[in-house]
């Protein structure tokens, strides 16, 4: 895998400000219109998505965000691909447990219309692919109806296309954010912290992982250079 050479200014020194917080790991209640997912809604997402493509022979899952650098599931084979008429966006919002809390709460990635975005792809094991698929739903969809349902995508693989499981963001959801500025977005990604760590980690792994792979993404690259402004801003302003 190629390594890129840029020198991030976002590391491992900035996110280590901002520890996670003292909060209960368990799942939140649903939001007012929403409902926790259950096993049996999943198998009916899964059959449905099947049932849409008929025998593929082998499933992919594109993934674009906390997915690159950490797999919800095992998979077979890895590799880059480009995916058209999406782009990687700090749209599905709020996050108020795991990567932010009610004071700052937090803006999670999902892939929202226009643009193309470069990601991973990974193959399912064929010999297990409903067992992943439900692996993958129970950590991506956890309340229905869900703010970024799965969909089909075509995703350029080299010299082959493929089709990949993705998710994409519902912009009739009442969790789709848009309008932001990159000043706004960035002063959240500085901010938020919940149980399992803060945006500015979640974006430090995203960035890093991605540049590792030859990946470069110009706004997430211009977002972690305004986020570790604000985090020395607000940690060493004597430094």
């Amino acid at each position: 895998m190629p390594r890129s050479t840029r020198q991030m200014r976002l590391t491992e020194r900035h996110v280590g400000y901002l520890q996670p917080l003292d909060l209960a790991e368990e799942m939140p209640p649903p939001p007012e219109g929403y409902h926790a997912a259950t096993p049996e809604d999943h198998q009916r997402t899964i059959a449905e998505l099947i049932s849409r493509e008929g025998d593929m022979g082998e499933v992919w899952i594109f993934a674009y965000g906390s997915l690159i650098w950490k797999p919800a599931c095992d998979f077979v084979e890895m590799r880059t691909g480009l995916v058209r008429g999406w782009h990687r966006a700090f749209c599905l919002g709020w996050n108020n447990r795991f990567r932010g809390s009610d004071e700052n709460p937090g803006l999670m990635l999902a892939l929202d219309r226009g643009g193309a975005c470069k990601g991973v792809l990974y193959r399912l094991p064929p010999n297990r692919i409903e067992e992943c698929m439900t692996q993958l739903l129970e950590r991506e969809m956890a309340w229905l109806p869900s703010a970024f349902p799965p969909r089909w995508v075509n995703a350029r693989a080299g010299d082959r296309t493929v089709r990949a499981l993705t998710f994409c963001i519902d912009r009739n959801s009442g969790r789709y954010v848009s309008g932001l500025s990159v000043e706004e977005i960035a002063h959240v990604l500085a901010t938020a912290v919940g149980s399992r760590g803060s945006m500015a980690e979640y974006l430090f792994a995203t960035v890093q992982h991605l540049e590792e792979m030859g990946i470069h993404d110009p706004h997430l690259w211009q977002l972690q250079s305004l986020v570790a402004d604000r985090i020395e801003a607000a940690y060493e302003p004597d430094r």
